[in-house]
């Protein structure tokens, strides 16, 4: 009789580290990113578990090439969800590892130095290990131009304003910690935008106790970089989303800062038309209304949703829609107004309630109609 012990195959240990990659058209540096990662921790149960927001060259395909010969890499592909800071929250909520750790996947971080942030974190004196290019030691040298040093710069400057630690490197992409204290964190984490430490750092109600070890920032080999003026937007609406304690929501800010510039545009373009054409106020009111609505609506796409980014067929679709609850919100933000005004509201303050409601009106129809989730 055989022992059904005996039958069952020996499985890999529980890994003591999750190393969570969040991706995006990164097949390239696959292959070659598991190989620096079987080097740098040999001798440790580890795992590689890539989160890949469905990226059109097959990077997930690639991964799933490797995790049937290597048990200790994962893939999760998402469809229809988009940004690194959710990629990270969803890869390592599927970690049972004890400590999670978060690097980029274009080998520009050094993984050599994952052992030192463990050994670091395994002393039980710090919460969060970071691998930083500006303490004594690292190097930002693997920036590629004067324009990603002044966005990275930039984002340092900003956010030390708010830190309630001390913190050389806010911007990193890579670091480690254990995996119950993000859990701990993960219902704070607005989840939106591509700078996730700066995320648990403000999330956490007390001040973590942060350890800095120094890391060289590489040159990217192979595909394109996501650092941008837009992330740095977006970077900054997170600091705005955590002064206010999470009452306004990042997108609901980002939305209404674009309906302030929509109104200058309006205002420029009604400008022109009333000094270069003979055409009634009412035809030129109309015409800059119209091209504000498609300012605010690419500004959105580009901005507010970059994750949900509209394109090809359903960005004509979604400019239809938009502008259909724009102008909704524009016959209720009329409404309103007048009936306040004649209830001897004055004009102000009857202007002012009507736009805030307008603007609430198109920012929760625009969620739920136009940038759904797919």
């Amino acid at each position: 009789m055989t022992d059904p012990e005996a039958a069952v195959p020996s499985l890999p240990a529980t890994p003591v580290l999750s190393v969570i990659v969040p991706c995006f058209n990164e097949r390239p540096n696959v292959a070659p990113m598991i190989a620096k990662l079987d080097a740098a921790l040999a001798g440790l149960a580890w795992e590689v578990i890539y989160v890949d927001d469905d990226s059109p060259d097959g990077t997930a395909a690639e991964v799933r090439r490797i995790a049937r010969d290597d048990p200790r890499v994962r893939c999760i592909k998402r469809i229809g969800r988009r940004g690194l800071a959710s990629a990270v929250i969803e890869g390592a909520m599927s970690s049972s590892a004890e400590y999670v750790a978060v690097i980029d996947g274009d080998l520009q971080h050094d993984e050599t130095r994952l052992p030192v942030m463990l050994d670091a974190l395994r002393t039980g004196q710090h919460d969060i290990v970071v691998a930083s290019r500006h303490v004594e030691g690292g190097d930002n040298a693997g920036l590629s131009n004067q324009w990603r040093h002044a966005i990275s710069d930039g984002g340092i400057w900003l956010a030390q304003m708010f830190l309630p630690v001390r913190l050389s490197d806010p911007m990193s992409g890579f670091f480690m910690l254990p995996r119950a204290l993000f859990e701990d964190l993960a219902r704070g984490l607005t989840g939106q935008g591509f700078k996730i430490l700066l995320d648990l750092v403000l999330s956490a109600p007390a001040p973590l106790r942060v350890h800095e070890v120094p890391a060289r920032f590489r040159e990217r080999v192979a595909g394109e970089s996501k650092l941008d003026a837009l992330v740095m937007m977006q970077f900054g609406g997170l600091l705005i989303d955590k002064v206010f304690g999470g009452l306004l929501p990042l997108r609901f800010v980002s939305f209404a800062a674009v309906g302030a510039l929509g109104v200058l545009v309006h205002l420029a373009v009604l400008a022109v038309m009333r000094q270069a054409t003979p055409l009634d106020f009412a035809i030129d009111q109309a015409i800059a209304t119209v091209v504000a609505m498609v300012f605010n609506f690419q500004l959105n796409n580009v901005i507010t949703y970059r994750e949900q980014r509209l394109r090809g067929p359903r960005l004509w679709r979604g400019l239809f829609l938009f502008m259909l609850v724009c102008g909704v919100g524009a016959i209720a933000n009329i409404g309103i107004a007048n009936v306040l005004y004649q209830q001897h509201t004055t004009w102000t303050v009857a202007g002012a309630i009507g736009a805030v409601l307008g603007v609430v009106w198109n920012y929760a129809v625009s969620s739920t109609l136009v940038w759904r989730a797919r």
